[in-house]
């Protein structure tokens, strides 16, 4: 909307704005703030009415498999759920409001926000309303990576287009590989792992929305700098047409984790569920193959990573010697069994997402 206004009035801008390296010359920073400040607003006016509508349907049941981990959070039981109803809401309301429609990524981007936060509800759905702990892992991953395939044959097509669009390129010495065709299913499974990632660190309040906020900003970050030619020029990373676009709605993403966060600072008022953490975490690994910075992904999302990974080293630990490594996965619960604060737990964590997404970002700069 905002950009179909300015660009009406295209002459009176055209000697404010001046020529542009950039993708846009309809001010995409100042659209960039514009969509995180509506995002923010929306999620935060929208929040207590979102919670008091969720509270009496979507309440959440404290059903793990460690009986020790139910009673430790015990007292979270009831708390409303789904709250990642109105941050997907906040994203894209602000999206449609400030973004540019007509930008192929940015429709893909939306796509992978709606759809995998419609796979997340559809879960949370069933946790809530039956006794079952959501649908089987198996349906989830199938419809996560069908979901996934479907928008990644599209994001093909478009990269053909792009010099490097193709290439699996590693950030230190800007080596890369081109992988061709083989990218689709690649680019699948770093949308599904990154989504899973962060649904596996929503375990405690304000855990992930925190990292969220942080790896987001850094994507949004990286987007602008990938779509702007000088900018990536100087900095030797791949320059993306349009992928500056990307940058309004990561935007968005962190004003909208902002405004839920206002609610689910502990002791939480909602928790986001699947149907936050799945679009959140899905978006931030189409960011990462739009710019072909999946290796800066890792260590930007470090903290899913690692959540990823001791659940992985747990259960391959068990099923081998029948030990366990940790107290309880994912990582951040074996702290909880360790009988540390949850906050001093959560912030310790988004002290480290902070450090990892600098760290990222300070990447670009190695030669």
């Amino acid at each position: 909307m905002l950009v179909w206004l300015l660009k009406q009035y295209a002459p009176f801008f055209e000697q404010l704005s001046g020529a542009s390296t950039g993708d846009s010359r309809v001010f995409l920073t100042a659209r960039m703030a514009l969509a995180a400040v509506i995002s923010f607003l929306t999620a935060l006016v929208c929040g207590p009415f979102a919670i008091r509508w969720l509270k009496g349907r979507f309440r959440e049941r404290i059903d793990s498999a460690s009986a020790r981990l139910n009673e430790l959070h015990a007292a979270k039981g009831n708390t409303p759920t789904m709250g990642g109803l109105f941050i997907v809401a906040a994203i894209v309301i602000a999206a449609v409001g400030c973004g540019d429609l007509s930008n192929r990524y940015l429709q893909q981007a939306m796509l992978v926000v709606i759809g995998f936060g419609a796979i997340g509800a559809i879960d949370d759905w069933i946790k809530i309303t039956t006794r079952k702990r959501g649908v089987t892992a198996r349906q989830k991953f199938s419809a996560q990576m069908i979901l996934a395939l479907a928008i990644c044959s599209w994001l093909y097509m478009v990269q053909l287009s792009q010099p490097q669009g193709l290439e699996l390129i590693f950030p230190i010495g800007r080596h890369g590989i081109y992988i061709g065709v083989a990218f689709i299913a690649w680019a699948a499974f770093v949308i599904v792992g990154s989504s899973n990632g962060v649904n596996l660190t929503d375990g405690l309040d304000g855990l992930a929305g925190g990292c969220l906020v942080l790896a987001g900003s850094a994507f949004a970050v990286l987007t602008y700098l990938s779509g702007h030619r000088v900018m990536a020029e100087y900095l030797d990373i791949p320059h993306m047409v349009g992928a500056g676009e990307l940058s309004v709605l990561f935007a968005a993403m962190v004003g909208a984790m902002l405004g839920f966060l206002w609610f689910n600072c502990h002791p939480a008022e909602v928790f986001m569920g699947d149907t936050g953490s799945l679009p959140t975490g899905a978006l931030l690994g189409y960011g990462a193959l739009v710019i072909r910075q999946e290796v800066l992904l890792v260590i930007i999302g470090g903290v899913f990573v690692v959540e990823t990974l001791s659940v992985m080293a747990q259960v391959t630990s068990f099923r081998l010697t029948g030990k366990r490594i940790l107290a309880c996965s994912p990582l951040h619960n074996h702290f909880v069994f360790r009988g540390d604060p949850e906050t001093k737990i959560v912030v310790r964590f988004w002290i480290s997402s902070a450090l990892l997404a600098l760290l990222g970002v300070a990447s670009l700069k190695i030669r």
